[in-house]
């Protein structure tokens, strides 16, 4: 009998960036002889592997991690892929001891970026850094995009979506974890009032009543709030069966991608030149090129720094719309 190799890989926040780590885990898996890929994250992320075909074994951290250590331990990994690289990840290589490939976070760069201005970050998406941490193995990037894998029971039939969506409906997620990284409820509404189409606006129960004041505002307009009725592997059913999806820099803009829709994607303080950018599917950015002051953060803030927050006020919606469903 063959003994497997076993590799431990470590990334513990947030949706969207495990979403990105997706095809590290299919190129090992498929391309590595015998490879026996185990996963680590944090136990309230641990729904969007658990039904990954290419992982082994999930182990999730919940409040003991010297606990999980001494289970980890017991399992004699061959090699971990640290595709986190910070402290935490830091101290669980040392206590393992095993050789490890680790993610280049490029923190200088973005520092230089977003404090000077000055771009010294390679032309590189994330999900090709991510798989530099392979090339020891040999592993070659599939060019397959991302996975996103919805369980059976989180599957939405589009038959339960109101009678005016199950002919063909756009998705717009309007959530995002900062304040900085969504469109103000006025340019919502003004963004789907361009769009003019069935939307089905999704997002957590904290976007509910944006959503509301979205649909009220636009009655002319078929506007299915879905913010806070699904959990996020049924909001990822939704946008597969959607026709394309508008989406702010957050994971669900990534789930988008894993289906390879076209994506419309929606950039306020943080810029796509972070490597972030839907990868492998038809996407255009929607930014505001015209500023200095972008990017004020490589993940976002409570409000504007400079209080005018023109990043998204002033957003050019440069699509057709005569396009958007061909």
């Amino acid at each position: 009998m063959i003994k497997p190799v076993k590799f431990l890989i470590l990334r513990f926040s947030s949706i969207g960036d495990i979403v990105l780590t997706t095809p590290v885990l299919r190129c090992l898996k498929e391309q590595y002889p015998h490879a026996e890929v185990h996963y680590f994250t944090k136990s309230k992320f641990g729904f969007i592997l658990k039904d990954n075909p290419f992982v082994d074994k999930l182990w999730l951290l919940d409040k003991s991690e010297s606990d999980v250590l001494k289970l980890l331990k017991k399992e004699n990994f061959d090699f971990i892929i640290d595709l986190h690289n910070n402290l935490r990840t830091a101290k669980i290589k040392f206590s393992l001891g095993k050789p490890s490939f680790s993610f280049d976070k490029l923190n200088v760069q973005k520092f230089l970026l977003t404090n000077f201005k000055i771009n010294r970050l390679p032309d590189v998406h994330i999900v090709d850094r991510y798989l530099d941490t392979l090339k020891t193995f040999d592993i070659k990037n599939d060019l397959k995009g991302l996975d996103y894998f919805v369980p059976e029971k989180d599957q939405i039939e589009i038959g339960k979506l109101p009678v005016s969506h199950q002919t063909g409906f756009i998705a717009y997620a309007i959530g995002g974890q900062h304040f900085t990284k969504k469109l103000p409820v006025t340019r919502m509404i003004e963004l789907c009032t361009k769009i003019n189409q069935p939307l089905v606006l999704l997002g957590g129960k904290e976007d509910f009543n944006n959503g509301e004041e979205v649909k009220n505002a636009l009655p002319e307009i078929a506007i299915y709030n879905a913010c806070g009725a699904y959990n996020f592997n049924q909001s990822a059913s939704v946008i597969e069966k959607a026709k394309v999806v508008f989406s702010h820099d957050t994971g669900l803009m990534h789930v988008a991608s894993a289906f390879h829709k076209k994506v419309y994607s929606i950039w306020g303080n943080t810029v796509p030149e972070f490597g972030m950018y839907p990868y492998q599917t038809s996407f255009e950015i929607l930014e505001n090129k015209e500023l200095n002051c972008r990017p004020c953060s490589k993940i976002g803030h409570k409000q504007c720094p400079k209080k005018h927050f023109k990043c998204m006020n002033e957003l050019p919606f440069s699509f057709e719309v005569d396009q958007l469903l061909q």
